[in-house]
């Protein structure tokens, strides 16, 4: 009966254990790589900036790139533990949103406003530089035809004639 009471007491502290015995696992220079990675493209959730949780030193922080290394030792890819957080935090959470469905409408409405604008403007420059239309040419049909030009030289003939 006490080894049964030894056992589970063991047991049990090994389980309590646990988390920090796989928390201070070593990790290859390949899976470091991969927290430092992971972690500059987290935000801290508490920062006010945009600071990446491998700049910020608060504990949740430090929390988190324990949860990355954790993570990195069991093998999962940077995209498995970015969805990890990501379902833990929102989409807030990455520095990098994804492209993807409504985040790719966000990204590519500046460059289509961009475009747009730019077509606009050489459009409009076009039409300004655009010569106007050429002007009738004088047949001296339309000289003869227009009452208003006709009296115009008739006026400008008389003023010559009482001039010296």
């Amino acid at each position: 009966m006490l080894s049964a009471q030894l056992t589970g007491v063991i047991l049990a502290g090994l389980l309590a254990c646990a988390p920090v015995l796989a928390a201070n696992t070593v990790l290859t220079p390949v899976q470091q790589q991969q927290v430092q990675r992971v972690g500059a493209g987290l935000r801290c959730p508490i920062c006010r900036d945009t600071l990446p949780i491998t700049e910020s030193g608060n504990d949740i922080s430090k929390g988190m790139l324990r949860e990355i290394a954790a993570q990195s030792a069991q093998g999962k890819s940077d995209e498995e533990i970015y969805q990890f957080f990501t379902s833990r935090y929102g989409d807030r959470i990455r520095l990098n949103p994804q492209r993807s469905g409504a985040n790719l409408l966000l990204w590519g409405l500046p460059l289509l406003a961009l475009l747009g604008g730019g077509a606009w403007l050489l459009s409009y420059l076009r039409i300004r530089r655009a010569p106007l239309q050429p002007e009738a040419q004088n047949t001296g049909d339309t000289d003869e035809t227009d009452p208003y030009l006709t009296e115009i030289r008739a006026q400008v003939a008389q003023r010559r004639q009482e001039r010296p």
